[in-house]
């Protein structure tokens, strides 16, 4: 653990901090002695610099004379020194207006990423709901040409799925309808991968042993629970496009940050981390575990249904995050997404 900073150089961190957040500029003693709030010479703040950069909390880039935020630096500042904004209660409420519970979840769990990365100008991350929380509650088949058939399944509560399966051959009303009841029969209210495995291992019995009806069952059920499982993401991106306009600073960053999103594992493993915490976490550099990341940082919180986690939302940006803003975007985001989830 770092020693302490006396009340000067912690005062005088915090500034250069909000500073280097709020243009991407590195800060010189003179900008900070020119700060109305700050009674203090200029020689005294190079000290003060001086000794910052001593204990690696801001270092300074080969091409200008001021300081920019280490990553020891941002940390010391997230845990010790950042005041947070409430949200304005109309923010509130158009975030619960945009996640309304009428919607499916697929529909919520995107609409909750495109809302965190639209406030706070980064790119949005969520990871999608186990399938393992996928329950059937009900199944019909209808024919279609071309050896086609459409699917219907009502998934947890409400959430309606549509796909057409291409079949090897083509089924009748009737098959497909006594499919349909043998299915909701026989498990309606399970999990639909529990569904699968049961109707896999039938169809490694003889032939002979299962009559036509559960035949076709496990045949179009396997096809449509394939496609659901093909279908299903492990976590959603959007907003990288609000990451271009970091560029201009630095282009190197930017690249650095697009990559990041062809991590799969490596960012499946993070939001996997993070998905028992207890409230927000914030990553910086390379505190998140993998390469890449640099001189980035990333904020998560995880989203609940009746105290049990699903899944986790977050941002992804550059190192100078609004962090005081969007921690709250975050936290009340993932908290409102779990809300609506649940009713």
């Amino acid at each position: 653990m770092p020693e302490p900073l006396n009340e000067r150089a912690a005062l005088l961190l915090k500034k250069l901090v909000y500073s280097y957040i709020a243009d991407g500029q590195p800060v010189g003693s003179k900008k900070l002695s020119d700060d109305a709030d700050l009674n203090i010479s200029s020689a005294t703040i190079r000290n003060v610099m001086s000794g910052l950069e001593k204990k690696g909390l801001i270092a300074s880039p080969h091409t200008s004379a001021g300081r920019i935020p280490t990553e020891q630096g941002y940390r010391l500042f997230v845990d010790s020194m950042l005041e947070t904004e409430p949200l304005s209660k109309s923010l509130l409420n158009r975030l619960r207006k945009e996640l309304d519970p009428d919607q499916n979840t697929d529909s919520l769990i995107s609409q909750a990423s495109q809302m965190v990365s639209e406030l706070t100008h980064m790119a949005g991350i969520i990871s999608v709901p186990k399938a393992s929380h996928a329950t059937l509650r009900h199944i019909e088949f209808l024919p279609l040409s071309d050896q086609r058939i459409l699917a219907i399944m009502v998934i947890n509560e409400r959430e309606v799925q549509n796909r057409v399966l291409h079949m090897q051959r083509s089924y009748t009303t009737t098959e497909l309808h006594e499919a349909s009841n043998f299915l909701n029969q026989s498990f309606s209210g399970k999990d639909i991968f529990e569904v699968r495995e049961t109707l896999l291992m039938g169809m490694q019995q003889t032939r002979k042993d299962i009559d036509a009806i559960m035949q076709t069952a496990i045949e179009v059920a396997d096809a449509t629970f394939s496609e659901t499982m093909k279908s299903r993401e492990d976590f959603l991106v959007q907003g990288e496009a609000n990451l271009v306009r970091y560029a201009e600073s630095d282009s190197t960053q930017l690249t650095q940050l697009l990559e990041v999103f062809d991590h799969k594992r490596e960012m499946l493993g993070l939001l996997d981390r993070c998905i028992q915490a207890d409230g927000v976490k914030v990553f910086i550099g390379n505190e998140a575990g993998f390469k890449g990341l640099g001189d980035c940082s990333v904020i998560t919180a995880p989203y609940t249904v009746k105290g049990e986690p699903l899944g986790v939302l977050g941002v992804i940006g550059p190192a100078r995050i609004n962090y005081n803003r969007v921690i709250p975007v975050v936290d009340i985001t993932a908290k409102l997404l779990g809300e609506a989830l649940a009713e």
